[in-house]
Parts: C-alpha cells; sequence; structure tokens
C-alpha cells in the first residue's frame, strides 16, 4: 500500500492509494461486532504471525472459543492478547459438547470453532457439529488461513492443477495397502498426514503399490526447522529407511502416476476385427472412437494391416 500526500485543503494529509488487485475493506469493518454464527477459523500451522487480521477480529469479538487442545489455543491467545471464554472441543468428548454449543448458537451466541493447527475439520474434529449447525438454520462462517495440506502441496514441485486430500493411512501394513490400491488408479496429486515414527514403512507401501512416481516429505512447515525433501517414492523410503525418525508434523505429497503406455495391441486387434467388413478410414474411426487413440495414427496402423495392402 503506497502512501500519498494531498494538500488540497493546504495541510498535508496521508491517504492510501490501493493498487489494481488488493481487497479494500468496508470502512469499520473490523470494528462491527459480530453477527451471530459458528466461525470456523484458521489458526496458525507453526508461525504465530500467519494469523489472519479477520481471524483476530473474530477471536476477540466471539463470546466463545471452542477450541481441540485448550492448552495449545491458550498459547495462541496469549501471545496475541486475547482473552475469551475456552472450552475443549474434540473427538474425546463432541458427543457431550456439540449439544451445549448447538443451544448456545441457537440462542444467537457467536462461536469460533479452532484446531490445533491450520483450518478446521481438515483432519480435525468439527464435521458432525458444522453438519448439525447447518441443519438447525445457524448461520456458518468460513475464516480462511493456514492449513498444512495445502502449504505441502505449493512447496512440493508436484502438480497442483488436480489433488486429493486423504488424511492419514490406517497404521497397519495391509490396511494402508488396500487404501493405497483404491487411490492407485486417481490422475491427481496426492496429499496425507503421517506420523513420524510410521513414515519409512509408509513410503516403502508407497513405492510398492504406487510404482515410480515422484514425491516430496514436507516437515514442520513454517516452523524453525521446516524442511521439504523431494524424490522419488523409492528413493525417499530407502533414505528414511536408514535414518532415525524424523521429529514434528509430516505432510506427504505424492505425484500422479505417469501417463499409461497406449494398448496398440488391443488396438491392432480392435482394427483386424473392422476391417474384415469395413473401409479403412472408417475403421480407423471406430477404433479411434473405442480407444481414444490418435485417428491419423489408426488410419496409418489400419493402411498397414488391411489384407492385400
Amino acid at each position: 500500500m503506497k502512501r500519498t500526500r494531498d494538500s488540497s485543503d493546504g495541510a498535508s494529509q496521508a491517504h492510501s492509494v490501493w493498487q489494481p488487485g488488493e481487497i479494500k475493506p468496508a470502512p469499520g469493518e473490523s470494528q462491527s461486532p459480530l453477527a451471530p454464527g459458528l466461525y470456523l477459523t484458521a489458526t496458525p500451522i507453526g508461525h504465530a504471525r500467519d494469523i489472519g487480521l479477520r481471524a483476530l477480529d473474530v477471536l476477540r469479538g466471539c463470546d466463545a472459543i471452542a477450541a481441540e487442545d485448550t492448552r495449545v489455543t491458550s498459547k495462541l491467545l496469549a501471545i496475541h492478547g486475547i482473552s475469551r471464554p475456552l472450552s475443549a472441543y474434540n473427538d474425546h468428548n463432541a458427543a457431550r459438547e456439540r449439544p451445549r454449543l448447538l443451544a448456545r448458537l441457537g440462542n444467537g451466541a457467536r462461536i469460533a470453532l479452532v484446531s490445533d493447527a491450520g483450518t478446521p475439520l481438515v483432519s480435525d474434529p468439527g464435521y458432525k457439529l458444522v453438519r448439525e449447525a447447518v441443519a438447525r438454520g445457524i448461520a456458518v462462517h468460513a475464516v480462511p488461513g493456514a492449513s498444512a495440506a495445502l502449504a505441502a502441496l505449493s512447496l512440493s514441485g508436484l502438480p497442483t492443477d488436480r489433488f486429493l486430500f486423504a488424511g492419514f493411512l490406517p497404521p497397519k501394513s495391509a490396511a494402508r495397502r488396500t487404501v493405497l490400491e483404491e487411490l492407485k488408479p486417481l490422475r491427481a496429486t496426492l496429499v496425507f498426514f503421517e506420523a513420524p515414527h510410521r513414515l519409512a514403512e509408509c513410503l516403502m507401501d508407497m513405492a510398492s503399490v504406487l510404482g515410480a512416481r515422484e514425491a516430496a516429505v514436507a516437515r514442520e512447515l513454517t516452523k524453525l526447522h521446516e524442511q521439504c525433501r523431494r524424490g522419488s517414492l523409492a528413493a525417499l523410503a530407502r533414505d528414511y529407511a536408514q535414518a532415525q525418525p524424523p521429529r514434528g508434523e509430516i505432510t506427504l505429497v505424492v505425484g500422479p502416476p505417469g501417463a499409461a503406455a497406449p494398448d496398440m495391441a488391443r488396438a491392432d486387434s480392435l482394427l483386424d476385427k473392422a476391417l474384415a467388413f469395413m473401409p479403412v478410414r472408417a475403421a480407423a474411426e471406430l477404433v479411434a472412437e473405442a480407444t481414444g487413440l490418435s485417428r491419423h495414427a489408426l488410419y496409418q496402423r489400419a493402411l498397414e494391416r488391411k489384407p492385400g495392402s
């Protein structure tokens, strides 16, 4: 944001000039009282200064904060000088706490839901609370911010145009391989969370099931010891198997499968069958529609395979 000086009234005044692409907040927006509802508020995944300005407004202006771990959230609030009523909402007490939160929301309360780090509901509690709030007509607001999955994806150097966040894989190898087999055909970059002590075994299973793919292991994102190691699944599996388990939060990013080689044997078989009763061009077009292969390439092959050619 640039600062300019305007002396049209005889006095120097500073005015904000917003550049193209910047979003100008509404006047007094941060001072406006929060509307009633549930606020899904993203918090930093490591660096405390990664919290958004709107998230700070919500945390200061809400009636209460429901946190996955009150100890973690208390530290964040202390850093930013915020003091609000704080209660736990996690997998262990959700069945008991959810009706209480919904009752307060139904009476017009403004409640912020936060996870230990990152965006709520992304491998964190909150899905059932949101569904029930929506079903009751309670307003639900997203306050976006940090996300380990997106941070790792952007750092990985792997394709970002299509990706799937798959969360945590099963801890046992057999179940893990079953899930990986289900994900194997997807032509998308895959993003996982993993525990440090299971990383080497997980990479081995990935290399075995998914085959030769590029991957990245992102660790301690936005923290002092942030690290992103890139390489093939096989190479990463070998490296981590020979070292002590790494420390910190792990996000795994695995590239999509390579382009499959065209099944020319099947194409030739279809061409031979079609050429027995069809002209070359018509046979090539029919097989192209059935296989997705190039009409021109199939026409050339059909010319070579036409009986008597």
